[in-house]
């Protein structure tokens, strides 16, 4: 008899702690969900704000490492940045504000690449995690970028201006009643880059809150990297 998909469904996968060393020399924690099956693809996730709470079991990001290694084949690679604490501990170093960060993501990009052996690597940032994937995820290696809220309050005019020239995919979810970036000055501030997909969510907030917006976030991820493996399932 199937059950529906609910919060605190967490469907099979290999699931690993994880330690990625930035080159300041701090540890940072993580955890790697990989699927049973055939790897469809990696994503890397960076988390929202920790002074506001984020962490990388934000809710979407707990939900995606819990569902999508056995509903698409996507590996889900998650870590807190510096300072940050969540269930799995804290990582070491202190929260500054977008800077020193940049350490971190080119850590835990190298980590996806020389550790784990990613094949595929995708990128997502959520809210103050599209700050640090705007500005610092750029390896060549990467295939898209996916941008969950983003707020756009760090990321200059020069850091749009290399995606423009990049030409790689961006995907951007804008909700419509976001606290910081809606829609049509999202339109305004993305207008030059060419490559970027702009998907306007009618009655969503920053934070995604719901099952009905879990799983639309969850599948706008899945057209990026594993497409053949829509519709996701709402029962299992």
């Amino acid at each position: 008899m199937s059950e529906l998909i609910r919060p605190s469904t967490i469907l099979p996968a290999d699931r690993s702690a994880i330690t990625i060393h930035t080159s300041d020399g701090l540890n940072l924690i993580g955890e790697v969900a990989t699927p049973k099956s055939e790897i469809s693809g990696s994503l890397l996730m960076i988390h929202p704000n920790p002074s506001g709470g984020g962490m990388m079991d934000s809710h979407i990001y707990k939900k995606a490492a819990n569902r999508l290694p056995f509903m698409a084949g996507i590996q889900i690679i998650r870590f807190n940045t510096r300072g940050t604490k969540s269930e799995a501990g804290q990582s070491e170093g202190e929260f500054d504000q977008g800077k020193s960060e940049k350490l971190d993501v080119l850590a835990a990009i190298e980590y996806c690449f020389d550790e784990l052996n990613v094949k595929d690597l995708y990128v997502i940032g959520w809210s103050f995690g599209t700050e640090l994937a705007l500005q610092y995820a750029r390896d060549k290696r990467i295939k898209q970028l996916i941008l969950l809220s983003p707020p756009l309050l760090s990321t200059t005019d020069e850091d749009l201006e290399f995606w423009v020239k990049d030409g790689r995919m961006i995907t951007a979810l804008i909700p419509e009643h976001d606290d910081y970036l809606k829609p049509a000055q999202a339109k305004l501030k993305f207008s030059k880059i060419s490559t970027l997909k702009q998907i306007d969510v009618p009655g969503a907030k920053h934070l995604w809150v719901g099952e009905p917006m879990v799983h639309l976030v969850l599948s706008e991820i899945v057209r990026v990297i594993a497409p053949n493996k829509l519709p996701l399932p709402t029962e299992f």
